[in-house]
């Protein structure tokens, strides 16, 4: 599934993409803004696959805005002014669609996509998943793997540690995490705990250091995590 979002300042626009993503199987449309600058903290929280992004907007100009993020991620530039065709494909946009479109052009546009995603994204092996979607306080959460720390047992809950807020409680057991989780980022290092090894700055005597956090390695987890390290 290819995650998006779509950010106009016209929300007949957006109205119009959401109505055709709806019919698509490989796209997800999980929000729509007509702020760019609220689009932008969004991702930096839940990166996307793919952007529909208008150009000609009040508050910044949508090639400038594709300019300035930090991760990879594709785009569709969507646009009434038929002149930045060429600016666009300068930052290798996947596709440009010239406003009013037609479901068969847009569709057109997303296999441009699709092909692109398989091609850089999958391979014949499991593709490891970049978040998980856990139920927290009565909602479903995402959490994206890159930003956790660690987890901590705490009877039949966990505690999950990220580095951009505060810890998510959920009620789950350790081993049903570990199931969820990807083998070649996260280690479980004692009974009450797993870490990300991607986050651990040090270890010694026995407690691996994570920025100002200390956690222990249990007797019984400890070969098993040296070997993880060693490979």
């Amino acid at each position: 599934m290819i995650r998006a979002i779509a950010i106009d300042d016209e929300p007949p626009a957006l109205k119009i993409i959401e109505k055709f993503c709806s019919d698509i199987d490989f796209i997800e449309l999980e929000k729509t803004f007509t702020n760019p600058h609220e689009a932008m903290r969004y991702m930096k929280k839940y990166p996307v696959d793919l952007l529909f992004l208008d150009i000609q907007m009040p508050s910044v100009h949508g090639i400038d805005f594709y300019k300035s993020l930090s991760t990879p991620t594709m785009v569709i530039f969507t646009t009434a002014y038929s002149q930045y065709a060429i600016e666009g494909f300068n930052v290798n946009a996947i596709d440009y669609l010239l406003k009013p479109y037609t479901y068969s052009r847009f569709l057109q546009a997303v296999g441009k996509v699709q092909n692109s995603f398989q091609q850089n994204h999958l391979s014949s092996t499991e593709q490891s998943p970049r978040y998980l979607l856990i139920r927290a306080d009565y909602s479903l959460v995402k959490v994206m793997l890159d930003s956790i720390l660690y987890i901590e047992g705490l009877d039949d809950y966990l505690k999950i540690h990220v580095n951009d807020g505060k810890p998510i409680v959920v009620r789950m057991t350790m081993k049903n995490m570990l199931e969820k989780l990807p083998t070649d980022k996260f280690v479980r290092v004692h009974r009450s705990f797993i870490v990300a090894i991607d986050k651990i700055e040090s270890i010694r005597n026995k407690m691996i250091n994570l920025g100002d956090k200390q956690i222990p390695i249990g007797n019984r987890f400890e070969d098993e995590f040296q070997k993880r390290l060693q490979n």
